[in-house]
């Protein structure tokens, strides 16, 4: 590993910030190429359409991918501490194995998710008027799941390396690629949302060849080769160790999330588009504190590694510190001019379009709390502590939802409660991860 690259030496705030930038770059590029995706559907196909596309298909995506890479994510953490004990023998096995587990993963996702995905709408009651190219995309999209699962893994073990640049070039070659085929395709060829999801799923076969192709040619220990004498079962274990409660979580985020949204759907496509829209607008926030939570954990993964505790320390409070100005700046530029972006997606719908700033207000003023749910549980991630971390994450957001969605939801049944149920949880949880933090017993050195 070259010193460019070693993020157990230099300063820390000055070494996490120029990691952060290029994760942070593709993240807020990735939330471009979704929010030109919904500005040329909602242009060109309109509102039904839009919220083919962002209402419960988001939800099933989050879910059903979502939770698949968290578990294969586990991988990233455990390359990361032994990068930070420069153990090149057993990053190549755990690299190897992560790769063909994720590729295992992946197949079974696509297959299962292609044919179920109508049925899976219809669980979740789709609005009939949005039901047929909601199940299109979808189906489209989970053809692509092995790529997008394959694209992470080997974009998570190359930042694991401490190279955040390389997966930010792909991931901006693959955004730039669906701009301009969902152009081609929804307005030149008005294929509508058959166009858009195929311009997703080719897009995002590019960025899986881009890193493919770099981890079969590289000469750092992260190679990826093809041989199977280079599978480990310790590797296996790690992988389910650091990513099974990550995974389960995300699996009860995406039921608390898709039981919000069969509550939405339950108000008519105008309440579907305007929920879906306020994420369009607001995703600028969520692209940047979720790269500060990767960028804190493969740090920390390093550090902790190396037997840097100190150093993990700091960056904890500086990465606290700093993070929380970018979200107080954020929640102040999006309550001023957040109301005059929503007309860019739908110009000729002023009630959903208001609608959609009121909701965003539920979302935008309490985004404090979820800083320290990020920043935390990348730095608990990153020491290997996650089966309690994750505990506090189901009890306090998915629990908290769940109790509010069938008891004061029940009794108030509007968007607006629904809106609510998250700041409350994140309330709970950002309280209980930061004892959990406090407690100190993410110091505790583990067997790798």
């Amino acid at each position: 590993m070259n010193d460019k690259h070693d993020l157990t030496i230099g300063p820390v705030w000055g070494k996490l910030f120029s990691f952060f930038i290029p994760i942070a770059a593709g993240a807020i590029v990735q939330q471009l190429y979704n929010t030109v995706d919904a500005l040329i559907v909602g242009k060109y196909c309109g509102t039904e359409s839009f919220a083919a596309i962002s209402g419960s298909v988001t939800q099933v995506l989050n879910l059903m991918i979502g939770s698949f890479i968290a578990l294969t994510g586990g991988a990233s953490v455990y390359i990361a501490q032994l990068y930070g004990i420069k153990d090149e023998e057993k990053i190549k096995k755990a690299v190897s194995t992560a790769m063909y587990f994720c590729a295992a993963l992946g197949i079974v996702l696509s297959v299962l998710g292609y044919a179920f995905a109508r049925p899976i709408l219809q669980f979740m009651k789709t609005p009939p008027e949005t039901l047929d190219e909601a199940a299109v995309y979808l189906r489209l999209c989970f053809a692509a799941a092995f790529a997008v699962m394959l694209y992470n893994m080997g974009a998570g073990i190359i930042r694991a390396a401490g190279d955040s640049s390389r997966p930010f070039a792909y991931l901006c070659a693959c955004c730039f690629t669906n701009i301009i085929l969902d152009y081609i395709l929804v307005k030149v060829y008005d294929l509508g949302v058959f166009g858009a999801a195929a311009a997703t799923a080719f897009s995002q076969l590019i960025s899986f060849t881009l890193v493919l192709i770099r981890m079969l040619t590289a000469k750092d220990a992260y190679r990826f080769r093809l041989s199977f004498k280079n599978l480990s079962l310790t590797a296996i274990k790690a992988t389910v160790k650091y990513g099974l409660p990550s995974a389960v979580q995300q699996i009860l985020y995406g039921i608390t999330n898709t039981t919000i949204q069969v509550g939405i759907n339950s108000l008519g496509a105008s309440v579907v588009a305007a929920w879906a829209l306020t994420g369009k607008v607001d995703g600028i926030y969520w692209a940047i504190v979720n790269a500060g939570g990767v960028a804190v954990m493969n740090f920390v993964g390093q550090n902790y590694g190396a037997g840097n505790i100190d150093r993990v320390k700091e960056v904890t409070k500086k990465g606290l510190r700093n993070f929380m100005i970018f979200t107080i700046a954020i929640c102040v530029l999006l309550i001023a001019f957040g109301r005059f972006l929503f007309p860019l997606f739908l110009p000729d719908d002023d009630y959903v379009c208001d609608l959609a700033y009121k909701l965003m207000l539920y979302f935008v003023i309490p985004y404090f709390l979820w800083t320290f749910i990020e920043i935390l549980g990348g730095v608990l991630k990153g020491c290997g502590d996650v089966i309690v971390p994750a505990a506090i994450s189901l009890v306090g957001i998915a629990g908290v939802r769940l109790v509010w969605i069938n008891t004061v939801f029940k009794m108030y049944p509007n968007a607006y409660v629904l809106a609510l149920a998250y700041g409350v949880s994140w309330v709970v949880t950002a309280a209980a991860l930061i004892v959990r933090y406090v407690r100190g017993k993410w110091k505790k050195r583990r067997d790798l």
